[in-house]
């Protein structure tokens, strides 16, 4: 064989993988990291999940970069209350969130003294033992941690202290075709409580938190030689809920 010929074959074989490679990343799933404690205590940062492209249909935020070649929402599905999603804000249709699902379209939600009331209803929690948070390694404190009865689901969250700036809000009403979203980490978190993040626009979903797939504390994913001890195995291939 020449070496035009093999060269050929090669660039077929690399582009051919390339392509099931987007393909899959764009309409199966596709991995990504927390880097940061919006999510605590359920999800960490130095987690990596996959997060199913399926779930809630496709539009071009599906696509690596957003590129506009899905015009619209295709097989729109529609989310569930308590669904952790990932998602581009609206801001700049560019930056990748991941939050819980708090409020459907019609949905009225207020937060008074910390508590979620949906429609007139008081989502009701429970004191639990504290979240010991270890981020850098270096100062461990405790962080008050609260079991939340979200209507069919049992959230665990994070309260950090009383009276923060989003413990008490106006009055939302989720337009149609949108979400409200909050991070579990109650006190520390951008999400639809500030206009900087708002109502989530169904087509900038981009897909459904499913599971943990690999966790790292402490440590950068290229850092290999911190990975024996910086794994957190009973993280692994742990399903999101």
């Amino acid at each position: 064989m020449s070496k035009k010929n093999s060269f050929l074959s090669n660039f077929k074989s690399i582009s051919l993988a390339i392509l099931i490679a987007l393909l899959i990343r764009s309409f199966i799933a596709e991995p990504f990291n927390i880097p940061s404690g919006s999510m605590k205590p359920n999800l960490l940062v130095g987690d990596f999940i996959f997060v199913s492209k399926w779930s809630y249909g496709y539009s071009k935020h599906s696509l690596p970069f957003s590129i506009p070649l899905i015009p619209s929402k295709i097989f729109e599905n529609m989310p569930k209350r308590g669904d952790i999603v990932v998602f581009k804000t609206p801001q700049d249709n560019r930056t990748d969130y991941i939050k819980r699902v708090i409020g459907l379209p019609g949905d009225k939600i207020i937060i008074k003294e910390g508590t979620i009331i949906i429609n007139d209803k008081m989502i009701l929690r429970k004191k639990m033992k504290d979240f010991i948070d270890n981020d850098n390694n270096v100062n461990f404190k405790r962080v008050r941690k609260y079991k939340e009865y979200f209507y069919n689901l049992e959230i665990e969250i994070l309260d950090m202290f009383d009276q923060g700036i989003s413990d008490d809000t106006e009055l939302f009403i989720v337009p149609n075709e949108h979400f409200f979203v909050m991070g579990d980490n109650r006190d520390n978190s951008q999400d639809s409580r500030f206009s900087s993040v708002g109502f989530i626009p169904i087509e900038n979903l981009v897909g459904k938190a499913q599971f943990i797939f690999f966790s790292l504390e402490n440590s950068r994913f290229l850092q290999i030689w911190k990975w024996p001890k910086a794994i957190r195995y009973n993280r692994l291939f742990t399903k999101i809920r």
